[in-house]
């Protein structure tokens, strides 16, 4: 089973670059897709949207249309790691961010790995 960490949230300024990392401490196998959820001030856990996942099979990745092009996420397999590059950030991006992993890069229903989340607050 995996045991997901996740790192590096914080508060930034609006415009500016963040980089989470979500360590699998308890690698067993990799999941057939992981990434990263998001879940905003006010909404519970089970609201959680899907920020970029990656369908590690294939190597395709997934991006929600609002971090399209701000947001990249990558891996590195052999340390078990996968992170999130937030650049150009704004205030509606803050949120708890869950990295996750699933039988499937489909709904939030599908990943059955959740890490315990890190804060990012983007300040105007």
């Amino acid at each position: 089973t995996q045991n997901l960490v996740e790192s590096g949230g914080g508060t930034v300024q609006a415009g500016g670059s963040l980089r989470l990392s979500c360590v699998d401490s308890k690698f067993n196998h990799i999941p057939n897709c992981m990434g990263w959820f998001r879940q905003f001030p006010g909404q519970q856990h089970e609201m959680a949207s899907m920020v970029a996942l990656t369908d590690t099979g294939d190597g395709s990745t997934y991006y929600a249309d609002s971090v399209k092009g701000r947001f990249t996420m990558s891996r590195d397999s052999a340390k078990h790691t996968m992170y999130l590059e937030m650049n150009s950030v704004k205030p509606e991006d803050t949120a708890i961010y869950w990295c996750v992993g699933g039988w499937r890069c489909g709904s939030q229903r599908d990943m059955n790995f959740w890490g315990r989340g890190t804060h990012v607050n983007v300040s105007s």
